[in-house]
């Protein structure tokens, strides 16, 4: 019987645990698949930035009350946590809570999610075959369990989007991956070694880019040779620079204040819009060409720093029946939802199980994932998420289906003010501008 089989969740970031802890509440049994060596292993990429929205949006309900009877202090609600901070304050003692760490597999990266015994084609008596997970253990091993329903919250941190334009890797981008790097890397701090002195281009309009440029800009006062310019890919640099940024969010608003006087007084070159097209060796640097303002344009740098967003990872999904929209990448009935032409990470509405269903029953895509390429992930929503998916899983329907989400007086996430020098506050939901 089903019934008897585990709730397989795949991730243990915020999510994940979020969702192993509404699971426990109800009485369940979770199995938990991470593919790190330790609970919040995305988290730890950007572990150096800080979150805009406080503590008190950045830990779940059912989290709160199991932690709760252990002795565990929470931290000050009104404090910005960084990466770190989340995982050594929140995430590692949820995962060490005697009803989850037995439950949660560490090492152990998911390769593939299917019904046992079915492909995806074949329909008879599917709804009541188990799921089938395989992954591979921290020996390269494979494992396989079963379970009666499985949530997906393994992010997107770990494919990041190309530095093309055009959603692909340019010309010579692979050959050069060895001085690129995605995401946020620690440039001002543990990476600093392989930026101070050097010509560094960073790749991106989001707050992810800008928190890097602002760090690179940071480690320019300690090695004055450093040199940074700053490619923007399409012509936003109002929305950028000016009032986009300086919304509703004091921080957000700050980050392009900051990167604006740093034009200014000529510490950074912005090239915009930039749409790169090629990168080759050049001596010891990087020669990128691309069209700058439609014209073409050329420089050479020694490291390439690509923040352009993230995107889903589906390859483990093939045989099972899962819908995304053609744009989005996300479920069909919450690709509009999330739109980053129409909605920021506060302007989403309240959704859950309806809009994260999918043809397969009993599996279900939560977080940052189930977002697709859009970049307006907020934690609390796939903390609402996850209580709505799991209470669906328990029978629990009418709970299932009412949703709410209360966010920050801003009507998106708190923040404090950031300036070049400081870590700069990154994402609603962390770092995934």
């Amino acid at each position: 019987m089903t019934a008897d089989l585990p709730i397989a969740i795949i991730g243990a970031g915020p999510v994940g645990l979020a969702a192993a802890a509404h699971v426990v509440e109800r009485g369940l049994t979770p199995l938990i698949l991470e593919r790190g060596r330790g609970p919040g292993h995305a988290v730890r990429h950007w572990g150096h930035v800080s979150i805009f929205s406080p503590w008190s949006f950045n830990i779940d309900a059912a989290a709160r009350r199991l932690l709760a009877g252990t002795g565990w202090t929470a931290p000050h609600p009104d404090a910005l946590p960084t990466g770190d901070a989340l995982v050594d304050d929140y995430l590692a003692p949820l995962a060490a809570h005697p009803a989850i760490a037995p439950h949660l597999r560490l090492g152990a990266e998911v390769v593939s999610v299917n019904r046992a015994g079915y492909d995806k084609v074949m329909s008879p008596g599917r709804e009541v075959a188990p799921f089938r997970l395989r992954w591979r253990d921290r020996d390269g091993d494979e494992q396989e369990a079963l379970a009666r329903a499985v949530i997906d919250a393994s992010g997107t941190w770990f494919t990041p989007n190309p530095m093309g334009a055009d959603g692909l890797a340019v010309r010579g981008e692979r050959a050069a991956a060895d001085r690129i790097a995605y995401g946020i890397p620690d440039v001002a701090g543990a990476a600093s070694a392989s930026y101070a002195g050097r010509r560094v281009l960073v790749v991106g309009s989001g707050h992810s880019a800008i928190n890097v440029v602002l760090d690179l800009l940071a480690l320019q006062q300690a090695a004055p040779e450093t040199k940074v310019s700053w490619a923007v890919r399409r012509d936003r640099i109002d929305r950028l620079l000016g009032g986009g940024l300086n919304d509703r969010l004091p921080a957000r608003g700050a980050l392009g204040l900051a990167a604006k006087k740093a034009i200014a007084d000529g510490r950074l070159v912005l090239l915009a819009p930039f749409a790169a097209e090629g990168i080759a060796a050049d001596g010891g640097g990087l020669r990128v060409t691309g069209r700058l303002g439609g014209l073409p344009h050329e420089l050479t740098v020694d490291r390439i720093v690509v923040a352009t967003g993230f995107r889903p990872d589906l390859a483990a999904l093939t045989e099972l029946r899962v819908s995304v929209d053609p744009i989005m990448e996300a479920p069909p009935a919450l690709a509009p939802l999330i739109d980053p032409n129409l909605h920021s990470c506060g302007t989403v509405p309240p959704h859950g199980v309806l809009e994260l269903s999918h043809p397969e029953a009993g599996f279900y895509i939560v977080g940052a994932k189930s977002y697709g390429r859009a970049p307006t992930f907020l934690m609390a929503t796939g903390y609402e998420q996850v209580r709505s998916v799991v209470a669906e899983i328990a029978g629990d329907r009418e709970a299932a289906r009412s949703v709410k989400l209360v966010l920050p007086e801003t009507g998106v996430c708190s923040a404090t003010p950031a300036t070049a020098g400081a870590k700069a506050p990154a994402a609603c939901c962390g770092a995934t501008a």
